[in-house]
C-alpha cells in the first residue's frame, strides 16, 4: 500500500520532493522527466535535475527517488538509462503519458500512445542496457486520443521487461479534467501480470480509498493532490495503520511554506524562480485552505524575491 509522488514538470522538482517527503508518508519518489533526443547527456543534467543522485539518490527524509527519462529513440534512451544507472539511480522510469504540446510535437510522452511496437523497442533497450539489479518502470496515460490502444501498450511495456507499470487515467486529450476513469486502470489490471500504480485525480484521503477500490491497486501514485493537501501522505499511512491522525492547519504548514521558499531562494536569489514557486504552490493549496488564498493576496503584487521571503517570515510568526 504505497504511496508514490507523481513527476510533475515543473511543479514537484527537488525541493517540493524534500517537503513533501519530510512531511511524511511518501514512500517513493519519481523525478520530473529529463529529455532525451539525439545525444548522450552530460552528467551534469542528470545531476541537476535530480540533485538527490549526490545523497544516495534520496531525499533528506530517506526516500528513494527513480530517475525518469523522456524520449523517443530507443538507442538515446539506452544510453542516458546506463549513464544514469552509473550515476546511482535506483530505477528507470520511462515516461509515455506527458500531455504537454510542445513535448508531444517533438515525438516524447503520451504521444508514442499510438505507436505500441516503438514503446516495446524502447523499453526493451533501456532494459538491456542497465544492470538486472535496477528496475526499469514506465508511465502511461490511457491514450492519446483513443482508449483502445491501452491495453496494447501496457502488453508491450510487459513484454518489453518492465517491472512495473502507472497509468494516469486518462487520456492525452483529456488532459487533466475530471473525472479520471479508475475503471480502466482495474481493466489494464486484468490483462497485464506486472505489478500496477494507479494514478488519477486523487485529491483526499477518501479519493485514495476510492481509486483503490474500483482499480483494485494497491499502489497510487499521486501529484496534485499532494501538492495542494501536502500531509495527504501522512493521513493516507495513518488510516491505512488504523491509527487517527488530524489534518494540519494552516499554522502547523506555514513553517514549511518558509522552508519551501528559503530554499527556492537559495537555488535562485537573483531571478523571478522563487516568488513564482510560492505563488504556484499558493494557488495549488487553495484548494485545501482558505488561508492559502488569504496568503496568496497579501503577496501577490511583490515581484522582489528578498521581500516576498521578508513579508512571509512575519506571516508565519
Amino acid at each position: 500500500m504505497k504511496v508514490v509522488l507523481a513527476p510533475m514538470e515543473g511543479l514537484v522538482d527537488d525541493v517540493m520532493r524534500d517537503i513533501l517527503t519530510r512531511l511524511g508518508g511518501v514512500d517513493l519518489c519519481v523525478s520530473e522527466f529529463i529529455r532525451v533526443t539525439s545525444t548522450l547527456l552530460p552528467v551534469k543534467m542528470f545531476r541537476r535535475m535530480v540533485p538527490e543522485l549526490e545523497q544516495g539518490a534520496q531525499t533528506h527524509a530517506g526516500t528513494p527517488v527513480r530517475v525518469q527519462l523522456l524520449g523517443s529513440d530507443p538507442a538515446c534512451m539506452a544510453d542516458n538509462a546506463a549513464r544514469a544507472a552509473e550515476l546511482g539511480a535506483p530505477a528507470i522510469d520511462l515516461n509515455f503519458g506527458c500531455p504537454a504540446p510542445t513535448v508531444n510535437r517533438h515525438r516524447g510522452g503520451a504521444v508514442l500512445l499510438d505507436e505500441p511496437e516503438l514503446i516495446h523497442a524502447i523499453v526493451a533497450a533501456v532494459r538491456a542496457a542497465v544492470p538486472r539489479r535496477i528496475p526499469v518502470t514506465a508511465k502511461m496515460r490511457l491514450g492519446y486520443s483513443d482508449k483502445s490502444p491501452a491495453f496494447d501498450c501496457a502488453r508491450a511495456i510487459e513484454a518489453a521487461g518492465a517491472a512495473e507499470l502507472t497509468v494516469h487515467a486518462r487520456t492525452k486529450v483529456e488532459g487533466y479534467r475530471p473525472p479520471a476513469h479508475w475503471d480502466w486502470l482495474a481493466r489494464i489490471r486484468e490483462t497485464v501480470s506486472l505489478p500496477l500504480t494507479a494514478n488519477g485525480e486523487v485529491w483526499s484521503l477518501a479519493d485514495y480509498h476510492g481509486i483503490r477500490d474500483v482499480s483494485g491497486c494497491d499502489t497510487v501514485m499521486i501529484g496534485r493532490g499532494l501538492v495542494a493537501m501536502p500531509d495527504l501522505g501522512r493521513q493516507i499511512r495513518a488510516a491505512n495503520l488504523g491509527e487517527p491522525v488530524a489534518p494540519m492547519s494552516w499554522a502547523e504548514l506555514m513553517p514549511w511554506v518558509v522552508d519551501f521558499y528559503r530554499q527556492c531562494y537559495a537555488k535562485a536569489p537573483d531571478n523571478k524562480y522563487p516568488v513564482a514557486r510560492l505563488k504556484q504552490w499558493l494557488g495549488l493549496m487553495k484548494r485545501t485552505y482558505a488561508e492559502a488564498e488569504q496568503t496568496f493576496a497579501m503577496i501577490k503584487t511583490e515581484t522582489d524575491a528578498a521581500r516576498l521571503g521578508e513579508r512571509l517570515q512575519l506571516l508565519a510568526a
